[in-house]
């Protein structure tokens, strides 16, 4: 098979990143390398898709944001499992997580 990442059927201009061993697919490239830098260093899946997130909120602001929602289907090699994470909607009026984590007595704010 010849395939030719740099041919450019459309006007847009939006180059493909391809790698041998991962992929991240995103609508913006930067993001997407960002991605696929933390899978070149020896992350996972997830630490690329939290990478990808992160980087969108900066890129294209007007898309996403540190409180979005979130959507993830993982696979788990060695529970041979697959997992769904669906992380929409509001979260609890009287969650701890922020009291507890960043307010315990070594956190600085």
């Amino acid at each position: 098979m010849n395939f030719n990442t740099l041919y450019q059927p459309y006007s847009s201009n939006r180059y493909t990143h391809v790698a041998s061993k991962g992929m991240v697919a995103t609508s913006q490239p930067l993001a997407a390398n960002a991605g696929l830098d933390i899978l070149k260093k020896g992350g996972n899946a997830v630490d690329a898709a939290i990478a990808t997130a992160a980087c969108l909120t900066v890129v294209e602001p007007t898309s996403n944001g540190i409180g979005s929602d979130s959507f993830a289907l993982v696979w788990i090699k060695k529970d041979k499992q697959l997992y769904g994470l669906n992380g929409s909607g509001r979260a609890p009026k009287e969650i701890t997580f922020y009291s507890d984590f960043f307010w315990c007595s070594t956190a600085t704010v």
